[in-house]
């Protein structure tokens, strides 16, 4: 067998440096594309996003306080409707109740 050249010799060298770098990033690949670290971007961003929103949510209250009070109450009396009408129902079956219980008087003049 005759000796190798030393093209050939780095040749193979390069060759085997390629394939640990190709390796070195395939397990790099692995790594950012688990689902653990998927995930824990997903929350991360998410978490970044909810804090952006929630400080918007804050400067816009701070410009005009009066339209956030009226858009709270708005969403509340929304949630609250059907515990609303209830109680508004309620209120004016015993109004009628009351009405209707009642003795009517006479209204007595006085002669003179």
């Amino acid at each position: 067998m005759k000796p190798e050249s030393p093209s050939v010799l780095a040749a193979r060298a390069e060759v085997e440096r390629a394939r640990q770098r190709l390796a070195g990033s395939f397990d790099d690949l692995q790594q950012q594309f688990a689902p653990q670290a998927l995930m824990r971007e997903a929350w991360e961003s998410a978490r970044d996003k909810g804090a952006d929103l929630a400080e918007s949510a804050v400067d816009a209250v701070r410009k005009r306080p009066v339209a956030a009070t009226g858009v709270v109450a708005a969403i509340a009396l929304f949630i609250a409707r059907e515990p609303l009408m209830d109680l508004a129902g309620k209120v004016t079956r015993k109004v009628r109740k009351r009405k209707q219980s009642k003795p009517k008087t006479k209204s007595t003049e006085k002669v003179e």
